[in-house]
């Protein structure tokens, strides 16, 4: 037995009952933070994204501004410019998407009816009557209930409005961000710490916003270099839709690790409905060794200065994000998770720096 306080209690079942009540109010607070964010996902994650896009396009707006620009002017310049990069985008791919359709169409009816053949010649040696009812089961499993659909349209509806109130939050909220991104930090700072561990706070939260500028940067880099490659590879290869190919490796690189490798994926898997086996192995080959350039080069040269995390906590931080807030938490985790690790470093080395003057919130 350890020693007894006055009131006769174990010193160590006291020091456990301390321990076990900050973990139960600590649970509380998780429990409380997670149903607000449950509450207001939506919000939460246009927020986070705008975040994100402040970090891709204040560089922008900061060079008009040292150019004479006035900063409310040059962030409505860089935010339309921006639109009309995406709109541009878009209808290039729903343009190329349409036209191939058709020509996609026919190949994919060859190419079922050349792996219906090799399922029934080949190593499997199905019979007609088992594919028959593969494909029957099929065709069940993708039926429209007629029934449903006025439930099922009023259900899309809803999203569509919702995902068109959020698109609206994220692009007020990416305005001011770029406009006054650094008055609102300094509020912030003031509005809610002493005075004696503003300044050093303020200096972490810029190091961090640093750090997440580096993460964009370098992740548009890598993805833009693997859709490129890839791209390059569907071409030469005559796969259909490689523009279409790329766009989606592109955005699946802002997933490290693994949303190239989903997306390269989908291209072999167009490759072998569309082409062939032959077809699909070299695009799969041009995938890989992509990935290989990606993970040894591109990957250690750019991402390694910007984020400076273990490949483990980065494929954790993706599989997290994505339990936890689908697509857009696998997207936002690694950015996350590297700004507060920027910011717990600064503040941890900024630990024994003695107070300065408070932040006055004139600068970022």
């Amino acid at each position: 037995m350890g020693e007894s306080g006055a009131d006769g209690v174990p010193r160590g079942l006291r020091v456990a009952a301390a321990v076990g009540w900050r973990l139960l109010v600590l649970v509380a607070v998780l429990w409380v933070a997670w149903r607000v964010f449950d509450a207001l996902y939506g919000e939460v994650m246009s927020v986070a994204v705008a975040a994100l896009l402040t970090a891709l396009m204040a560089p922008a707006v900061n060079w008009l501004v040292r150019k004479g620009v006035h900063r409310t002017l040059a962030a409505g310049l860089v935010l339309v410019g921006g639109l009309c990069a995406l709109s541009a985008v878009l209808a290039v791919v729903i343009n190329t998407l349409v036209a191939g359709l058709t020509g996609l169409t026919e190949q994919l009816a060859t190419s079922v009816e050349q792996i219906r053949g090799w399922l029934i010649r080949g190593p499997l040696s199905l019979n007609q009557q088992q594919l028959n009812e593969v494909f029957h089961q099929l065709t069940q499993a993708l039926r429209i209930d007629r029934g449903g659909l006025p439930t099922t349209a009023l259900a899309t509806t809803g999203t569509l409005l919702r995902f068109l109130a959020g698109m609206l939050l994220g692009l007020f909220t990416l305005f001011f961000f770029l406009r006054d991104g650094g008055r609102i930090w300094s509020f912030a700072v003031r509005a809610t710490l002493p005075r004696s561990v503003r300044d050093r706070v303020h200096a972490a939260g810029r190091r961090g916003f640093a750090t997440l500028v580096a993460y964009v940067r370098a992740t548009a880099a890598v993805a833009f270099t693997d859709a490129a490659l890839i791209g390059i590879g569907a071409v030469v290869l005559g796969v259909p839709l490689p523009f279409v190919l790329a766009v989606l490796i592109f955005l699946g690189a802002f997933v490290p690790y693994v949303g190239a490798v989903v997306t390269g994926g989908l291209a072999v898997l167009v490759a072998l409905a569309a082409n062939g086996f032959v077809t699909a192995l070299i695009l799969l080959a041009v995938v890989v060794c992509v990935m290989q350039l990606e993970g040894h080069v591109l990957q250690p040269l750019l991402l390694g200065h910007a984020v400076r995390l273990h490949p483990l906590a980065v494929v954790l931080s993706v599989a997290s994000g994505f339990t936890i807030a689908g697509v857009g938490g696998a997207v936002l985790a690694v950015p996350l998770v590297a700004t507060a690790n920027t910011v717990v470093r600064s503040l941890a080395a900024d630990s024994h720096v003695p107070p300065g003057p408070s932040t006055n919130g004139q600068h970022l």
